[in-house]
C-alpha cells in the first residue's frame, strides 16, 4: 500500500528578535548670566575732632597752717630780737593759677562706603533635556513553509500464493556424449562477492533501487555468460529470534533468484541460501 501525505504549513524562525539603540542628543536653552571680575572695597571717610576753647583753674599749692616765729615790736624792750620773737600759728590760702584749655566739641569719627567692583554679562547654554539613548525592540521575522506530513507509511502485505505444478515429459542423459564447454570467466567471481541490496526491516520485499542493482550487477553477468551458475546468499541481523532470522533470509534470497527467473534467467542456474544472523 501506499504512503499517503497531507498538506501543512508550519512557522518556522527565519531571524530572532534583537534590539537596536538610538542616540537622543541633548536639548538647550540660551540664559544670560553676570560674573563679578572684579571685587568692590569699602572707601574709609575721616572726619577729625573739633574743640572748643576754655580755662582751667590749677591748684598750684594747697591751703596749709602751720606756726611760725614773729617778731613783735609792740612792748618789746628788750635789745635781744631774739625776745621779742613770739610763736604764731598762722594759716596760708591756697594759691591757684588759671590755665587756659581745650574742650571736645565733637569727637573724631570715620564712615566707610562700598565702591569699585566690575561685572560683565555672558549668555551661556543650560540643559532642558539631557541626552539619552533610546532602546527599540526589534521583532522577530517568522516564514510559514508549506510541508507534506506523512499520514499513513507504505506498507507491504505479504500474500501466499500456493505453487502451481505440471507435469511434463523430460529425457534423461543417460551418456553424455560431443565435447565439453569450457567458458573463460573472471577469477575474482569465483568467490563471495557483496551485492549491496537492502531490505526494509522484517520484508524479503526488493525495492527498485534493489532492482536496479541486481539488474545492473547480477543480470548483466548472466546474461552475458549463459553457461554459469550462481549461489545466491542472504544475511540479517541480529534483531529478532535466530529461527526468524533464518526464516528472513532464506525468503530474501530466493525472492532475487525469483526476480532473475522473471528477467529469463533459468532457475536451474540459480541456487538461494540463507544464512539468518551467522556470517
Amino acid at each position: 500500500m501506499s504512503a499517503t501525505y497531507k498538506d501543512a504549513e508550519e512557522t518556522v524562525l527565519i531571524k530572532p528578535a534583537s534590539k537596536r539603540y538610538e542616540y537622543v542628543p541633548a536639548v538647550y536653552k540660551k540664559v544670560s548670566k553676570t560674573i563679578q571680575v572684579e571685587q568692590p572695597f569699602n572707601k574709609i571717610t575721616t572726619q577729625t575732632a573739633s574743640f572748643a576753647a576754655s580755662s582751667e583753674s590749677v591748684i598750684v599749692q594747697p591751703a596749709y597752717a602751720h606756726y611760725e616765729w614773729k617778731t613783735s615790736q609792740a612792748g618789746c624792750k628788750s635789745q635781744d630780737p631774739r625776745d621779742c620773737m613770739v610763736l604764731c600759728y598762722v594759716s596760708h590760702p591756697r594759691d591757684t593759677l588759671t590755665v587756659p584749655t581745650e574742650t571736645v566739641k565733637s569727637d573724631a569719627n570715620f564712615t566707610k562706603e562700598q565702591t569699585g567692583g566690575k561685572t560683565i554679562t555672558y549668555t551661556a547654554e543650560e540643559v532642558v533635556t539631557p541626552a539619552s539613548v533610546k532602546e527599540i525592540e526589534i521583532p522577530a521575522e517568522y516564514k510559514t513553509i508549506k510541508t507534506r506530513v506523512l499520514v499513513t507509511d507504505e506498507t507491504v502485505k505479504e500474500v501466499s500464493i500456493p505453487a502451481e505444478y505440471r507435469t511434463e515429459k523430460v529425457r534423461e542423459l543417460v551418456k553424455k556424449g560431443g565435447m565439453t564447454v569450457w567458458t573463460e570467466i573472471d577469477c575474482n567471481l569465483t568467490d563471495a562477492n557483496v551485492l549491496p541490496i537492502l531490505y526494509d526491516l522484517g520484508s524479503a520485499r526488493l525495492t527498485a533501487e534493489s532492482r536496479r542493482i541486481i539488474d545492473q550487477k547480477l543480470l548483466k553477468l548472466m546474461t552475458e555468460k549463459p553457461l554459469i551458475r550462481v549461489e545466491i546468499n542472504s544475511h540479517t541481523d541480529s534483531r529478532g529470534t535466530s529461527e526468524s532470522n533464518m526464516a528472513l533470509s532464506e525468503a530474501r534470497a530466493q525472492s532475487v533468484v525469483d526476480y532473475l527467473v522473471s528477467k529469463g534467467i533459468k532457475r536451474s542456474r540459480l541456487v538461494a541460501r540463507g544464512y539468518g544472523e551467522t556470517s
